[in-house]
């Protein structure tokens, strides 16, 4: 359970700034204020590490790069269109650079990098699916429907899928890890 907590805590932070800018824009409906909190949270967020001398993810200099990088073309056009259309840049983004094996060990404890290298690996590759299927759905839903019903909607689908996916991986992993190592245990040495 400490494993699961730990990873889901830091797939949570690497998605707060995603969550700031949903939640205050549902409240507020203002695009500006909304922005700028989320990206003043990804900086300070990496600021946070750097002050704890702590090493940075690639996951997280690409979520820092793609909050700021939006949300600076966000705030310059003012143009509901792009916030809806930004949700699927960032997906394809971050789907491109969940192609690359191993990605997930940051969020695995060493036992999983040990036992299941090969479905952590895969795993990846499923992600990598859904942030790519995502981006579509996003832009079909943002062209089709208004801004109040792609927000609403992406934001329940962008949580569930996300969610469901973690926790269909973690059981997974966790399942095929314990089998694997009890059959490690049983092989005479």
């Amino acid at each position: 359970m400490k494993n699961l907590l730990q990873a889901a805590k830091l797939l949570l932070l690497d998605l707060a700034s995603t969550f700031v800018f949903l939640v205050l824009y549902l409240l507020t409906k203002n695009i500006t204020l909304s922005v700028l909190l989320a990206m003043a949270l990804g900086a300070a967020q990496i600021g946070w590490e750097f002050v704890r001398k702590k090493p940075i993810d690639s996951m997280q200099w690409i979520s820092l790069f793609v909050v700021l990088a939006t949300g600076t073309t966000a705030l310059l056009t003012d143009d509901p269109r792009f916030v809806m259309i930004k949700p699927s840049v960032i997906y394809c983004i971050v789907g491109i650079a969940m192609l690359k094996p191993g990605w997930m060990n940051r969020y695995l404890p060493p036992v999983a990098i040990e036992l299941i290298p090969d479905i952590a690996t895969i795993f990846g590759y499923v992600w990598a699916a859904l942030m790519f299927f995502s981006a579509a759905l996003s832009l079909i839903v943002a062209f089709n429907f208004s801004i109040t019903t792609w927000l609403a909607f992406m934001s329940i689908y962008g949580i569930a899928s996300k969610v469901a996916l973690f926790l269909i991986g973690y059981v997974t992993m966790r399942t095929i890890a314990v089998h694997r190592r009890a059959r490690l245990s049983a092989v005479p040495s």
